[in-house]
C-alpha cells in the first residue's frame, strides 16, 4: 500500500504535488477554460544524447506515439482524436514535452494514456523502422530541402561551443539515426523515461481535488526506477574571434548569425531577461537601434534580428543558452559592417542606458507575449512544466511578465556590457558557386 502522495500549497494559482514514485505534478485550475491540456514533461533533450547517438532523444519522442502496454500500436494519437483533442510532441535541447488538449470530460482518458506510456511504451523493430523513416523525412523537409534549414540554431553552436553535448546537431546526422537499435531504444527509455525524471501538467477546467485524485489513481501504478545524475554542459567563453562561412546551393541571400553567451538562465533569472530586453531594444523590430543603422542608414542589411534564446525564444534552455543576432544581407561583404553596428548599438546601451522610453515599449511588448502565450492553455500547461523542470517553480510562468517589466535601466546597460565585452562568434551563409556545367 502507497503512501498518500506529499502535497504542496498552492502557489499563484498553481498546485504542486509530488507522488511516491518521483512523479512531479503541476495543476493549475482554470474554470473559464473550455479545455483541458494534459502534458509532460521529461527531462532528456539534445544534449543527453551519447556520442554517436545525434538525433536519438527526437527519435524517441517518436516512439512514444507507437503504442504501450495497453495501447495499440499508433492508436495514442486515435484516442485523443476521438475525444475531439489535439496533441503533439517535441524535443528541446533539456527535455522533451508531450501535450494533449481536450474537452474536460476526457481528462482521466489522456491521463491513462501518458501513464501507460510511462509505465512502458511498444518498442518493436517495426515501429523503430517506421519512425526511422518519418524522421528522416523530416530531416530532409526542414533541414536539408531549405537553403535556410536548420539556420542559425544547428550551424552557430560549434563556433560557440567545444563539447559534444552543446555542438551536434539536434535532428540527427543520418548514418547515427540509421545504426540505432532496438536495443538503443530500451536503455534510453530505461534510463531517461522514469516518472522521477518527469513533471505532469494539467492546466484548465478542472477540480483540483478531483484531478489529483485521478493522477494518483494512473500514475501510482507506474513504478519507480533510477533517476539519471545530469552531466553539467556548461563551458567557458570563446577566448577570441571566428566566423565560419558556409556555401549553400540555391541561397537566395546571405545571411549571418553571431552568438553571445548568455547568463544562466535559472541560477540568474533577472540577468537573463535583461539580456533579453537588450535584444528586443537592439534588434526587435524597425526602432531597434540596429534596424536603424544596419538597415535604414547604411544599407548594410536586409532584414536584422536580436535575441535572448538560440531557437528565438528565451528560457527554453538550461546553461549554456545564447544570445543571438541574425541579418539578412545584401551582399557577403557587408557582414563585418553589420558586426560593428550591432556592437555600436551594444557598446551605446552599455554606456548611455536605454531611452526611457524605447525601454517602456520594449518591456511592456515583451510582458504583453508571456500574458498571451498564457492565454493559450497548450502553451500554459508547456510553459508550467518547462519551469517546474528547469527552475522548480511552476509559479515563474505567470510571475515573469511583472518581473520583466520590473527590469531597470541600470540592468539593461550592464547586460549590454556584458554581451559587448564578449568575441566575436560567427556563421556567416554564402550563396554556393554554380558546379562547372550545372545549372546557373
Amino acid at each position: 500500500m502507497t503512501r498518500p502522495a506529499e502535497r504542496a500549497p498552492v502557489l499563484g494559482g498553481v498546485e504542486r504535488l509530488r507522488l511516491d514514485n518521483g512523479l512531479r505534478v503541476v495543476v493549475a485550475a482554470d474554470p473559464s477554460a473550455p479545455a483541458v491540456c494534459v502534458a509532460v514533461h521529461y527531462d532528456v533533450g539534445f544534449r543527453s544524447e551519447p556520442v554517436g547517438r545525434s538525433g536519438f532523444a527526437h527519435l524517441f519522442e517518436h516512439l512514444m506515439f507507437e503504442g504501450s502496454e495497453r495501447v495499440g500500436a499508433g492508436l495514442h494519437g486515435r484516442h485523443v482524436q476521438a475525444a475531439g483533442g489535439t496533441f503533439n510532441g517535441i524535443t528541446y535541447r533539456d527535455h522533451t514535452a508531450y501535450h494533449q488538449v481536450v474537452p474536460p470530460e476526457a481528462l482521466e482518458r489522456m491521463l491513462f494514456l501518458e501513464a501507460d506510456r510511462m509505465r512502458g511504451p511498444r518498442l518493436t523493430e517495426a515501429t523503430l523502422a517506421h519512425q526511422l523513416a518519418v524522421v528522416k523525412e523530416e530531416i530532409l523537409r526542414n533541414v536539408t530541402a531549405q537553403p535556410y534549414g536548420g539556420f542559425p540554431w544547428i550551424p552557430l553552436p560549434p563556433v560557440l561551443f567545444g563539447g559534444y553535448a552543446n555542438t551536434h546537431n539536434g535532428y540527427g546526422d543520418l548514418a547515427d539515426l540509421d545504426a540505432s537499435t532496438l536495443a538503443d531504444c530500451t536503455a534510453f527509455f530505461d534510463t531517461h523515461y522514469a516518472p522521477g525524471n518527469a513533471v505532469l501538467t494539467v492546466c484548465g477546467d478542472v477540480d483540483p481535488a478531483d484531478c489529483a485524485e485521478l493522477i494518483r489513481r494512473h500514475f501510482d501504478q507506474v513504478a519507480a526506477r533510477p533517476v539519471p545524475v545530469r552531466t553539467p554542459v556548461t563551458e567557458d567563453r570563446p577566448t577570441g574571434d571566428r566566423q565560419d562561412e558556409i556555401p549553400v546551393p540555391g541561397l537566395p541571400m546571405p545571411a549571418l548569425a553571431l552568438g553571445l553567451r548568455l547568463p544562466d538562465p535559472v541560477a540568474e533569472t533577472d540577468r537573463y531577461l535583461a539580456a533579453a530586453v537588450v535584444g528586443a531594444l537592439l534588434g526587435g523590430g524597425e526602432t531597434s537601434l540596429l534596424h536603424r543603422s544596419a538597415v535604414r542608414e547604411a544599407g548594410t542589411a536586409v532584414s536584422v534580428h536580436a535575441g535572448a534564446g538560440l531557437t528565438g525564444a528565451p528560457l527554453e534552455a538550461r546553461d549554456p543558452d545564447v544570445f543571438v543576432i541574425r541579418a539578412m544581407l545584401p551582399s557577403p561583404g557587408t557582414a563585418d559592417a553589420v558586426a560593428d553596428a550591432a556592437w555600436a548599438g551594444l557598446r551605446s546601451l552599455a554606456d548611455r542606458g536605454p531611452d526611457p522610453a524605447a525601454l517602456a515599449r520594449a518591456t511592456a511588448r515583451m510582458a504583453v507575449e508571456r500574458h498571451r502565450r498564457l492565454d493559450r492553455l497548450g502553451a500554459r500547461a508547456e510553459q508550467y512544466g518547462r519551469f517546474e523542470l528547469h527552475h522548480g517553480d511552476a509559479a515563474l510562468a505567470a510571475g515573469l511578465p511583472g518581473r520583466i517589466r520590473r527590469i531597470t535601466p541600470a540592468a539593461v546597460a550592464e547586460a549590454a556590457a556584458d554581451l559587448a565585452g564578449q568575441r566575436r562568434r560567427s556563421v556567416l551563409l554564402v550563396p554556393a558557386a554554380p558546379t562547372p556545367g550545372g545549372p546557373r
